[in-house]
C-alpha cells in the first residue's frame, strides 16, 4: 500500500519521511527527489523555479516498486495525486512563511505556497483523489510529536482501524490569513 506524506512546501514531509524512514524503518520514497533524479518531468519551470512533473510516468515508475506488509510511504507535495491514502500536513501560515524564508526561497513562491496552505489546495486535491484522508497539524510541535501521530495513522491503517475522527480533515481554516 502507497501512503502520501503531503503538503504544502514548508509542512515538514521530509523531516518527518527522515524520521519515519530512519527511526522507525519505514520504506519511503522521496518522490521529487526520485523524479529529478530519473528525469521524470516534462520540463524546468524557471520562472515558477519547479519542474513540470509527467504523473502517468511517476505512477509507472512507482508501480514497479515491491510492495510488502509495510506501507511504503510516498513523500512529496503531489503524493497525493499516486496513493490510496493521504496524510496531509498543515502548518499555520505565519510560521510556514518563516520556514520558507529560512529556505531562501524567493517572495513570489513563499506568496504561492502560503496562498495554497490558506485555500487548502493539496487537503482539496487529496479528498478529490484517494480513499482516505487524514490532516496533521505540524504548527509549534516537534518534529517527533508529528512522526508519532503519523505514525498512529500509518499503524491503524495496517491493523484495520483507522483513526478516522481523531485526524479528521477540514479541521483549519486559514481562509482568512490570505494576504
Amino acid at each position: 500500500m502507497f501512503i502520501a506524506l503531503t503538503g504544502t512546501p514548508g509542512c515538514g514531509k521530509t523531516s518527518i519521511s527522515g524520521l519515519l524512514e530512519n527511526e522507525f524503518g519505514y520504506r519511503v520514497v522521496h518522490l521529487n527527489e526520485l523524479i529529478k533524479s530519473e528525469n521524470l518531468f516534462l520540463e524546468e519551470d524557471e520562472q515558477r523555479d519547479c519542474v513540470v512533473t509527467d504523473i502517468d510516468v511517476v505512477q509507472k515508475r512507482l508501480s514497479a516498486i515491491e510492495e510488502s506488509e509495510k506501507p511504503v510511504i510516498i513523500d512529496s507535495h503531489m503524493a497525493h495525486l499516486i496513493a490510496d491514502v493521504s496524510i496531509v500536513l498543515r502548518t499555520a501560515p505565519d510560521e510556514l512563511k518563516k520556514r520558507l524564508g529560512e529556505r531562501g526561497y524567493k517572495p513570489a513562491k513563499v506568496d504561492e505556497n502560503i496562498e495554497a496552505e490558506c485555500l487548502d489546495v493539496i487537503l482539496v486535491e487529496s479528498v478529490e483523489n484517494c480513499e482516505m484522508v487524514f490532516e496533521v497539524d505540524t504548527t509549534g510541535r516537534s518534529m517527533s510529536e508529528v512522526a508519532g501521530d503519523v505514525r498512529e495513522i500509518i499503524e491503524g491503517i495496517s491493523s484495520g482501524h483507522p483513526p478516522l475522527d481523531k485526524f479528521k480533515p477540514g479541521a483549519f481554516d486559514w481562509s482568512g490569513e490570505i494576504f
